[in-house]
């Protein structure tokens, strides 16, 4: 094995080991997204492999973060990806060029990308973060989204998904069909499933729907 082919070949596995354990160890942990975080994964290899090889023609730190600048303006056109995934999407990157392109040593490199993995374990954890979070929904008693009218709104909205919900923001108002989109703010339970949580909103929706439905039959028939 060249001496080219062993840097190449400790600098990809540093590259590997570290991208992996962000993007597993952070971010799969709290979103258990798989399909982001393989793209993710995929994505610092991609970069790695693409610096590595262009820095022998003499290419700059600028040129890399130039290559990161076009990625961050496509911002998976297709999908478009929250600012916590974005904020995922250029560490991974960083990793990528700092092991693709940095001149300190091995051991330098593995502190470095150490530290940054560690930083986003520590801020993405349970210590610094609020134990709040937020979903959005659809509501369907429009006369409750007037302003004098909110305590009855958050008694209600509390009362049908059973969270203790501190902040009510109304996103859109839909009059044709008679529904507000809301993001709820409430204070996690971790002994509440968010799937029980989805399945029983949904059945509660449907269930008022249905009751809706049962209405204007009844006043077409009269």
């Amino acid at each position: 094995m060249t001496t080219l082919g062993q840097d190449f070949s400790v600098r990809f596995l540093i590259n590997l080991v570290f991208t992996v354990f962000l993007i597993y160890g952070s971010y799969f942990r709290k979103s258990k997204n798989y399909h982001i975080s393989a793209s993710f994964t995929l994505f610092g290899v991609g970069i790695f492999v693409i610096t590595y090889i262009l820095r022998g023609a003499e290419m700059s730190m600028g040129f890399a973060f130039g290559l990161f600048a076009v990625f961050t303006m496509l911002r998976y056109r297709t999908e478009p990806i929250s600012i916590k995934e974005m904020t995922y999407l250029f560490l991974v990157i960083a990793l990528a060029l700092l092991s693709a392109v940095s001149q300190v040593s091995m051991f330098e490199l593995s502190v470095l990308n150490a530290m940054l993995c560690c930083t986003a374990l520590l801020v993405d954890s349970k210590l610094l973060q609020e134990r709040y979070s937020t979903k959005m929904i659809t509501y369907e008693k429009i006369e409750l989204i007037k302003p004098h009218r909110r305590k009855e709104l958050l008694d209600d909205l509390s009362q049908r998904t059973g969270l203790n919900i501190s902040k009510i923001q109304i996103n859109n108002i839909d009059f044709l069909r008679d529904v507000a989109t809301i993001m709820i703010s409430y204070q996690q339970d971790h002994k509440l499933d968010d799937a029980l949580f989805l399945e029983q909103l949904r059945l509660n929706q449907a269930v008022h729907g249905a009751d809706n439905e049962d209405k204007s039959e009844l006043v077409s028939s009269t």
